[in-house]
């Protein structure tokens, strides 16, 4: 207000670099955050004097340049424009190799700024040379240079070649082991920046190259708003899996050396579409990657193929095996509730623990092949008005019966396993899965081998399938406790059984190479 902003202007071009220095500090002050001083600043004819400064070699002349600079352009993209058409860009990229790293800072922060204007602004500075500083800059020790780098990759990577030119001059790796920092905007600004080169489809085969998808799912961050981003990264790179991305991969997954393979076949299992499963991983043998995986020595191998395991079964099967009761496999008509051990025509009578219970033969006959094998074929029981049943309790006996007559019973877990082995005996697959059904819901990790172990003595597909997800779901816990190792090694076998069925009832389309 009271005219000393033109003298300070002035006092840019005294021949004591002190003096050129103090002025510029005094402006970058008065420029801070304030339109009018800028728009005063600009209007008495700083920039030129400022954009040569810039080109000092005395380190504390043009850091306090590109200090002022980046306040002037701060939120003012007039004047961020005024600054372009002045010739700062080509001196702010070279301040990107300083040996001051404050003028690094400013610099990178600037040309974040400057690529905000529009798209060409983010390729001439790209063209200009500005990739390779900023991704030496990611791996230096100073926070401050890691974020302000990272900032300015992150509005760089808004433009497809950028993307994959950021990606080709090896961004990717120091990027992605920046997720791991403990200071918000640092992640954050990484976070941005990843979220730009995944939207290349020439970068998908690079991330999962380098564990890039892995690191995003298993990354911990500290705002909610990088959370979100990642979430979003790894959305793009799953709407990228289709024609020629997924075709290289498949590619990779075939010719690459192991290491790589596993990666390609872990991206597979998150990341691409159900309609794609059965011929990414029967058709082109990714399955067999992920159960190689979990057959490996190292236990963090284990865990990642359990857990891409789990994702598959959960894409390929909209229904899981303990979500809901599964219907009677064969369609049937039963007699009712009123007939029951109900005398009225009643041609046969069962002793259970020395009481009697009426039965039905054409009832019985219909329900299963082992009444049928018992009335028709040539056992004693065929004549017989009296059948004795060994070693079976009345009232699990009378809900096998009861279900043989009403095809629905409510089963208590205290009773589930002797109805279950019961209802092996008598061949009854209705009645068997609903005790699978029933038993599954009591799966945990101290009783799981167990489980396993009883639906092997009764053929019980339904309670095996719900055990080896339950196992997959659980590895990480699993593995810890003595003994499951064993279990997880031998089961192999039969979670590659589950998986090939499922897969192979899916229907997925093909893929042509």
């Amino acid at each position: 207000m009271e005219g000393g902003i033109p003298p300070l202007v002035n006092l840019l071009e005294f021949a004591d670099p002190k003096v050129q220095r103090a002025a510029a500090g005094a402006l970058r002050t008065l420029a801070f955050k304030n339109d009018e001083n800028k728009n005063q600043i600009v209007e008495c004819n700083a920039l030129p004097t400022l954009i040569l400064m810039l080109r000092s070699e005395d380190i504390a002349i043009h850091y306090e340049a590109v200090a002022v600079i980046g306040n002037l352009v701060h939120s003012s993209p007039n004047i961020k424009k005024e600054v372009l058409l002045a010739g700062a860009l080509q001196p702010v990229i070279g301040l990107l190799s300083s040996c001051c790293s404050e003028s690094q800072r400013e610099a990178a922060l600037l040309l974040g700024q400057f690529a905000a204007t529009d798209s060409d602004c983010k390729v001439h500075i790209v063209q200009r040379g500005a990739v390779q500083p900023l991704i030496e800059m990611l791996q230096s020790p100073d926070v401050q240079l890691q974020e302000m780098s990272a900032f300015a990759l992150g509005r760089l990577a808004q433009d497809t070649h950028n993307q994959a030119g950021i990606a080709h001059n090896g961004g990717l790796v120091p990027l992605l082991k920046l997720l791991d920092s403990k200071n918000g905007s640092l992640q954050h600004n990484v976070a941005f920046a990843l979220y730009g080169l995944a939207d290349n489809e020439d970068n998908v085969s690079d991330f999962i190259r380098v564990d890039g998808v892995q690191r995003l799912q298993e990354g911990e961050f500290i705002v909610q708003a990088t959370k979100d981003c990642v979430a979003k990264t790894l959305k793009r790179l799953e709407e990228k899996i289709h024609g020629r991305v997924l075709k290289h991969l498949l590619y990779l997954m075939r010719v690459s050396e192991k290491g790589l393979q596993r990666r390609v076949a872990l991206a597979f299992a998150h990341l691409c579409s159900a309609d794609d499963q059965r011929g990414i991983f029967i058709e082109h043998h990714g399955l067999e990657l992920l159960i190689g995986l979990l057959g490996s020595s190292g236990s963090k191998q284990q865990l990642d193929g359990a857990v891409a395991l789990c994702k598959l079964a959960n894409k390929a099967s909209t229904l899981s095996p303990v979500d809901a009761a599964p219907p009677s496999p064969t369609p049937q008509v039963y007699l009712g509730e009123k007939f029951v051990n109900n005398p009225t025509l009643s041609d046969v009578t069962f002793l259970v623990e020395g009481k009697r219970f009426y039965a039905h033969r054409i009832c019985l006959l219909a329900s299963s092949d082992a009444f049928r094998a018992m009335f028709d074929g040539g056992y004693r029981e065929k004549d017989a008005k009296d059948i004795e049943i060994p070693n079976i309790r009345w009232e699990i006996f009378e809900l096998m019966m009861r279900f043989i007559y009403t095809g629905s019973i409510e089963i208590s877990l205290d009773i589930a396993q002797d109805l279950l082995r019961v209802a092996d005996q008598y061949l009854l697959e209705g009645l068997k899965r609903l005790c699978e059904y029933t038993i599954a819901k009591d799966i945990s990790l101290e009783n799981v081998s167990s489980m396993y172990e009883l639906s092997e003595a009764f053929n019980a597909i339904s309670l095996r399938h719900s055990c080896i997800l339950f196992i997959l779901e659980q590895f990480d816990k699993l593995i810890a406790m003595p003994g499951h190792s064993l279990l997880i090694q031998y089961i192999i076998p039969e979670i590659r059984n589950y998986f090939i069925q499922v897969l192979t009832k899916t229907n997925s389309r093909k893929i042509r190479l």
